[in-house]
């Protein structure tokens, strides 16, 4: 084709599956390319398609390499591999790791191997089709492969099927060498002779020979690793089969089992022999079963791509059996069962099933076993299996109290299992009881260590996240400050503006005692950062540091004026006032600010300096108008009321300058309990210095008290002035003598009747408790309050939290 015409080519790339190279380290990049010759309108004139294979070379890929790092790195470089694929990309350097070259051959073999053609497809080839991923058998035996099977001899293969229980496992296995070997799987799967033939034996043998149904249980695993040939297996039922195998062998493990305890509690001398035999017979079948379960599970876990074959295995009781399986001592059968459990447990019914029958016990035994520990390819599968299940609170229960803290925490300095540790060990801080636990294992150190070493480009969320939440217990707190921890902490989070940091060490300044004394040689940089700071979320923290460090000998008005705080904030919350909205983006600011300013008017010299400069507490006043609806604002802002009250210099400032009271009057009956806390406590104050407002005070509670009751005598006196208006009896307006009726009674000189009442010593509570169990006063309470509705008053009815 001419170069002018080269813009009429399309080329389309489809990425496919992956897979090891059999001979060298490397991966396989398995895609379509599709090439389109496009006409002068755009409309396909010519296309091709084409099976293409990119090899991926690791040269450095040794026994030391940080698969994590190399899987991304592999990623980063080669587009035909999605982001989504990392796990199976690491599980396949993972194999390659331990992979010997060439499968130990020596380097003589090695030559052979690549001249002759025919050895290197049916040897070499063989060995590496569905060998990678902990291949489901290991050949044991070097002679048990001296005669190679030949794809030409299928036919004399399959006769074999057909003869006796010798000849059938001696068939089925020549069988499966031709089906570990890729090159020959399409041509297999197009003999329905074969497939039938197998299937069959398999249905009709399988209890006679544990050897015969694990080679053609193999040979169906090796179709199930590529998903083209899943609804081959699935035609012939075998995923179906396989459960009913696996059901049996452990069944008959476990009978077994109860057999050599029973044959163990005897005491005779014929028991001893009795009990070498059977422990032998035991040992045999164990080691035979693992090979089984193993290719059969790998078989389940393959199909298992599609999800409703995935809930058919559910359906057969699939979690039962794989959380059987845990307590083997296998380990590639372990890794096999705990991938797979991994999963299923993304769905809540599977984990709940799991937590039935003791997913996380039967893990934490492996966890405590020494030797099983050491297999990182183990540990990391099962670190990711209950890093799922550590959603649900009661899991992670179990999994501290089977002990598993201390050994996860352990891997934190494993650079391969760091990640999925601290992600499971953040779930697990969660809890406020476990934070406490922390302090008794090495987490603290190794955290702090992995902070200070980190670059700011390179800090990881996750080890931060655990950070905070460890900095939220007050033990753990002390820990992180032993040393030069704090100082080390302000430094690198004022250096970078860290906000991760900050917020750790806000969750830090929290706890009362000698922490906290720690951070007054910091305040003055802290102070410093609220208005020289960029970043609004790290002003935030910085703020809530200051808010919490109640301590009485800190000089706060010195910080206020040092620093120029006072117009800072004013210019905030006038900002907040005039966007006159209910909820802000800078809400967070803003409550951080109300809860500083509270933290200051603790201190006499700072509530006087408060109160005097550039009317801070009017704007207070007017952004509680704009928050009445936000509880916490609220709550604040009354608390701020509250602490300027105790001082005597601004007790008067705050009654006779601000309508703060009147507002304290009105939000005395809120529905947040702590807000009538704190209201109540600073009307008691207000009350003992101004009788006034005491009066007021005493008023507004017995209206409150005794709405309903008002309510009725209102009602009956409206009731009693309409009769007599309507009544002929009685002349209007009083007039020839009647009795005139009042239509306006002063409000003021019914309470005063209604008090002189209360003074002669009735109790208001038994006084209307008859009449409020009513039918009327239970209408009346729908209706609205008879207190007079001020432009203070709350409208409010929702409960914050605090």
């Amino acid at each position: 084709m001419d170069n002018s015409d080269a813009k009429y080519l399309k080329r389309k790339v489809k990425a496919g599956s992956l897979d090891v190279h059999p001979t060298e380290k490397a991966l396989v990049v398995n895609y379509e390319l599709e090439a389109t010759i496009l006409g002068e309108l755009g409309d396909p004139m010519l296309g091709e398609r084409k099976e293409c294979q990119k090899i991926i070379r690791l040269k450095s890929l040794n026994s030391q390499t940080d698969i994590t790092a190399l899987a991304k790195e592999v990623i980063n470089k080669c587009k035909l591999i999605h982001p989504s694929k990392i796990p199976e990309v690491e599980q396949l350097l993972y194999y390659l790791q331990k992979r010997k070259d060439h499968h130990g051959k020596s380097p003589q073999q090695q030559q052979s191997c690549s001249t002759s053609d025919e050895t290197e497809s049916n040897s070499n080839r063989s060995q590496s089709a569905s060998l990678h991923r902990y291949s489901p058998i290991t050949t044991e035996d070097p002679g048990k492969l001296q005669s190679l099977a030949n794809i030409n001899d299928v036919e004399d293969y399959i006769e074999l099927l057909y003869e006796d229980l010798p000849s059938k496992v001696k068939g089925s296995d020549l069988l499966l060498q031709l089906a570990r070997n890729p090159d020959n799987l399409e041509e297999l799967s197009l003999n329905e002779t074969l497939l039938g033939a197998i299937s069959r034996v398999l249905r009709e043998e399988w209890r006679s020979s544990i050897e015969l149904s694990t080679n053609i249980i193999y040979l169906f695993f090796c179709f199930s690793t590529f998903s083209s040939f899943h609804s081959l297996v699935s035609r012939y039922k075998v995923g179906s089969l396989v459960m009913d195998i696996l059901d049996y062998e452990l069944n008959r493990h476990a009978q077994m089992n109860e057999e050599l305890k029973r044959i163990k509690r005897s005491s005779s001398g014929a028991s001893i022999e009795m009990l070498e035999k059977a422990e032998k017979k035991f040992s045999t079948l164990v080691h035979k079963q693992n090979q089984v379960f193993r290719v059969s599970v790998y078989l389940l876990l393959n199909l298992s791509e599609d999800s409703k074959t995935e809930e058919k295995m559910k359906k057969k009781r699939i979690i039962p059996m794989l959380v059987i399986l845990l307590e083997r001592d296998n380990e590639e059968l372990l890794i096999l069962v705990t991938s797979f459990l991994k999963k299923l447990s993304i769905y809540r019914e599977n984990k709940d099933e799991m937590s039935e029958f003791g997913v996380v016990e039967k893990s934490a035994v492996i966890f405590h076993n020494d030797e099983l520990f050491q297999n990182h390819d183990l540990i990391g599968a099962l670190l990711r299996l209950l890093f799922n299940l550590s959603f649900d609170y009661e899991l992670r229960n179990k999994m501290i109290r089977a002990g598993l803290l201390q050994r996860i925490v352990s891997l934190l300095s494993d650079t391969r299992h760091k990640h999925t540790a601290c992600c499971l060990l953040y779930h697990l801080s969660f809890d406020d009881k476990v934070k406490s636990m922390f302090t008794y294992t090495d987490c603290i150190p190794i955290v702090m260590k992995m902070i200070l070493e980190a670059d700011f480009s390179t800090e990881e969320l996750e080890i931060m996240a655990l950070a905070i939440n460890l900095a939220a217990n007050k033990r753990n707190a002390q820990l992180i400050c032993e040393g030069q921890g704090l100082r080390v902490l302000f430094q690198k989070a004022f250096q970078h503006q860290d906000n991760l940091i900050i917020k750790m060490i806000r969750n830090i300044s929290q706890h009362d005692g000698i922490t906290k004394n720690l951070f007054i040689e910091f305040v003055g940089d802290i102070a410093d950062a609220v208005g020289r700071a960029t970043s609004e979320e790290f002003v935030v923290e910085c703020l809530g540091i200051l808010g919490n460090l109640t301590i009485p000998d800190l000089d706060y008005e010195r910080i206020l004026t040092e620093y120029d705080l006072v117009p800072w904030m004013k210019k905030k919350l006038d900002s907040a006032i005039k966007n006159d909205a209910p909820f802000m983006d800078d809400d967070d600011l803003i409550l951080e600010i109300i809860v500083f300013i509270g933290t200051c008017a603790s201190d006499a010299s700072a509530a006087y300096y408060l109160s005097e400069t550039e009317d801070l507490i009017h704007s207070v006043i007017e952004l509680l108008k704009v928050k009445q609806e936000d509880d916490e604002m609220v709550l604040q802002v009354v608390y701020i009321f509250y602490q300027l009250c105790t001082h005597e210099k601004t007790r008067s400032f705050i009654i006779s300058q601000t309508e703060a009271v009147a507002y304290l009057i009105d939000l005395m009956h809120d529905k947040n309990a702590e807000i009538q806390r704190v209201c109540d406590a600073t009307l008691d104050i207000i009350s003992d210095i101004d009788e006034n407002w005491a009066d007021k005070v005493k008023k507004e509670k017995f209206r409150f008290h005794n709405a309903q009751w008002l309510e009725i005598i209102q009602i009956q006196e409206v009731e009693e002035e309409n009769d007599s208006r309507h009544n002929p009896l009685f002349p209007e307006n009083g007039k020839n003598g009647g009795h005139t009726h009042h239509d306006h009674v002063d409000e003021d000189d019914e309470f005063e009747a209604l008090i002189v009442r209360d003074t002669l010593e009735l109790d208001s509570s038994d006084l209307f408790l008859s009449s409020g169990s009513s039918e009327e006063i239970q209408r009346l309470n729908a209706t609205s309050s008879s207190r007079p509705t001020s432009s203070y008053q709350r409208t409010s009815t929702s409960v914050g939290h605090y």
